[in-house]
Formats: C-alpha cells, sequence, structure tokens
C-alpha cells in the first residue's frame, strides 16, 4: 500500500512537471462565459453501457464452472453458470473542475452475467441471473493523451441461488481473471467519426 501511494504522489508531481509543456496560451475566454465548478463540474460523468449476446454453441463462459460440466447431471446439472447475456459499462468520475486535480479520476467497470447453459448439453435463453465481476480504480491524466491508472480487480459475485457450491463441476469464484491489483499508463490518440 505504501508503494502505492508513492507511486500516486510522483504520478500527481509529474501532473504539475507537464504544466510548462503545453501548447501556445489559449485566448482569454469572454467575460460572459461560466467557469467550471472547482467541485462535482457539469462534465464530471462520463461512460459506456453495452448488452451483449451470445448466440448458442457460443456461450461466455466465467470460468466458474467446469467445461464438461454436462457429464455431471446431463440437462439437470446443478453447475450450469454460462452465460447467454453480458450487461457490461464503464463509468469515470472527475469530482475535480480545476486547478491540477481536474485531471484525477476514479473509474468502476461492472459485467453482470445471465443465463443458464451447459456447454454440449444444454441451451436455454434464460435469463437467470448468474453473478457480476467488477473492478474499480483512480486514475491522473499526465498530458499528450497518456494517463496513470491503478486498478483493482475483485472475485466474481455470485448472485441468488447460484451463490452455493454446485457440484463436483463448480470451479469457485476466481472467475476469468481472479483477484488482482495493477498499475498502468494508457494511451488515448485519434478521434471518432459520427
Amino acid at each position: 500500500m505504501k508503494v502505492l501511494l508513492q507511486a500516486l504522489a510522483i504520478a500527481f508531481l509529474a501532473c504539475y512537471s507537464l504544466q510548462g509543456q503545453t501548447a501556445a496560451p489559449m485566448p482569454a475566454a469572454p467575460k460572459d462565459s461560466v467557469e467550471d465548478r472547482m467541485f462535482f463540474p457539469h462534465d464530471m460523468l462520463w461512460g459506456w453501457a453495452q448488452l451483449d449476446l451470445a448466440p448458442p454453441h457460443n456461450e461466455i463462459d466465467p470460468n466458474l464452472c467446469a467445461g464438461n460440466a454436462g457429464q455431471y447431471g446431463g440437462v439437470n446439472a446443478p453447475c450450469s453458470l454460462f452465460a447467454r447475456y453480458m450487461l457490461s459499462g464503464m463509468l469515470e468520475v472527475r469530482p475535480f473542475g480545476r486547478t491540477q486535480l481536474r485531471r484525477f479520476m476514479l473509474f468502476g467497470a461492472p459485467s453482470f452475467l445471465f443465463g443458464k447453459n451447459i456447454p454440449q448439453t444444454l441451451y436455454t435463453w434464460s435469463p437467470d441471473a448468474i453473478g457480476i465481476e467488477h473492478s474499480w480504480g483512480a486514475g491522473i491524466y499526465l498530458g499528450k493523451g497518456f494517463e496513470f491508472r491503478v486498478t483493482q480487480h475483485f472475485l466474481f459475485d455470485r448472485l441468488g441461488a447460484r451463490d452455493t457450491h454446485l457440484g463436483v463441476a463448480d470451479l469457485g469464484n476466481n472467475g476469468p481473471w481472479g483477484r488482482y491489483n495493477a498499475i498502468g499508463i494508457r494511451k488515448y490518440f485519434g478521434t471518432r467519426r459520427w
């Protein structure tokens, strides 16, 4: 934790050193323009949401049940945690509107999985809740499209009646990635055409 705080402090100090490397100053804004608020500016939220549908014989595998789960009960096998639907998203919150603090942001990225399928055994369109995989973190924009990020990824959380041990084929709650922390640099580039 101490190393993580030191890394955040170094990245934050790097933001101050990049001030002098910006382009030529912009012309002064007209007096009637409204300056951003210090806390909770008007554009503090950014994000996206996505709904995915996996066709039969192509289910999303969150690595909670063994691939041969059908051998342990056929269509009635208790471990049927292969998803048909996935609702995922990303939310970035930039709570500061002025000073160098405007470069700071928090983010969260949940993924909800739904379905009741067993490979090569049972294919349904059931919307039964399986669980949620989520991560969150903090970032600091460094300039020139670079962003320093610290991410915490959690174990898979099962929902409802599936939050128990589901027999021999149950692999536990590690999910596809398990639990981890990561420190990284992200580079943004290009512009989108709509």
